[in-house]
């Protein structure tokens, strides 16, 4: 069982590998908007920045979130009933993680201690693919604690769990992405999933739209509880967040915790 879960591990770490190195290459080639300045300046640094904060959380992965997902998972309150079970048990998990997910995030918005580490994220002055591994480590850990309550309660097994935290990260390394899509082919996207141009705009440089579009992977959520943005994404469009700047590496770490 051991050999098997590490094996389905290592084949999302590489499916994810793969993906975002793709998008980060054709974001590159084909691009919705151009640098703003402040990041053209330096984009070197910004992309240093985004790794050394992702290459955090992939360390503390194995050390922490893996053995606590899977703690959770172990001694999971087990309700379900019979029907819950298979394909059909597996489609609705993802449906329900991600409704949790959208709340979460909307949470992360809306309660000020949250957002003391959600900001971390939303600093970045400009989107693409490395944005969406770009979150500071506090933030991690009190999402991964949150998750292993909702997966003690509701039952959720571990594949269910490693199904969607790929099935996620695909996801929100797209939509973070700087790719320019044809306009109809996102557009018929959109209806179903978060594509760039609906996240963009959750980055707008106004509070306004930065507390909106919360989606995660599916976009009506945004729609059913009427967070969705009626703003539309423009290439002049200013990236982060409004009354703040982008911080150096030990800025973004101690941001948090640095008084208001």
């Amino acid at each position: 069982m051991f050999h098997a879960m590490a094996d389905l591990l290592a084949y999302k770490g590489a499916l994810v590998a793969i993906w975002l190195a793709g998008i980060f290459l054709a974001e590159r080639f084909w691009p919705a908007a151009p640098l703003p300045a402040p990041v053209a300046r330096a984009p070197v640094a910004r992309l240093a920045r985004n790794l050394a904060l992702a290459g955090i959380n992939f360390l503390l992965s194995p050390l922490v979130i893996l053995p606590l997902t899977a703690l959770a998972a172990g001694q999971a309150l087990a309700w379900r009933p019979a029907w819950w079970q298979g394909w059909p048990g597996l489609a609705l998990d993802l449906l329900l993680l991600d409704f949790l997910i959208y709340w979460w995030h909307r949470a992360n918005h809306r309660w000020a201690p949250l957002w003391r580490f959600h900001l971390v994220h939303h600093l970045d002055r400009t989107l693409d693919s490395t944005s969406a591994l770009r979150f500071h480590f506090g933030e991690v850990l009190i999402s991964a604690a949150a998750r292993a309550g909702a997966i003690l309660l509701l039952g959720f097994p571990f594949l269910s769990i490693l199904a969607f935290e790929t099935l996620l990260l695909l996801a929100t390394i797209f939509h973070h992405s700087n790719l320019r899509l044809p306009r109809r082919l996102e557009a018929v996207l959109a209806v179903l999933i978060i594509t760039p141009s609906i996240h963009w705009v959750h980055h707008h440089r106004r509070r306004i739209d930065t507390d909106a579009n919360y989606g995660t992977v599916f976009s009506f959520w945004d729609r059913l509880f009427r967070s969705r943005s009626a703003a539309r994404r423009s290439p002049e469009m200013e990236i982060g967040v409004e009354g703040a700047e982008e911080l150096a590496l030990p800025g973004l770490l101690l941001r948090p915790v640095k008084p208001r």
